[in-house]
């Protein structure tokens, strides 16, 4: 049996596994070696790994995508999964004000208007 984590690309098995095809489905005939890593190297064993626990990890990914300035669908998936692993809108808040000391405001401010759509409830 699969539970759903994610939208429609990653899952969390019973062994407590991130499963996604993401990399094969869209880039699987492209760069097939790199949809490999991504889908069972990145997701199936960095993510997986029970030393740190999926809100913590999307916390860190969400500050190094902001950090890097990278705004596009990347940020925005890791944006709804972070929701979803448990990271408050006050504490998304904290962190991204954080960041901006340190990787730029407006790269805050670019993630900002991302993230007020995914915590507007």
């Amino acid at each position: 049996m699969v539970k759903r984590l994610y939208e429609e690309e990653a899952y969390m098995s019973e062994e407590q596994k991130v499963v996604v095809t993401a990399g094969r489905d869209i880039l699987g005939k492209l760069a097939p070696e790199f949809a490999k890593y991504n889908d069972d190297v990145l997701f199936g064993e960095v993510w997986s790994d029970s030393t740190l626990n999926l809100k913590t990890r999307s916390m860190i990914t969400v500050s190094t995508l902001v950090a890097s300035g990278i705004t596009d669908s990347s940020l925005k998936f890791h944006l709804q999964n972070a929701k979803k692993n448990g990271v408050s809108k006050k504490e998304m808040a904290a962190m991204i004000t954080h960041v901006a000391f340190y990787a730029g405001w407006p790269k805050a401010w670019a993630a900002f208007n991302i993230i007020k759509d995914i915590y507007k409830d």
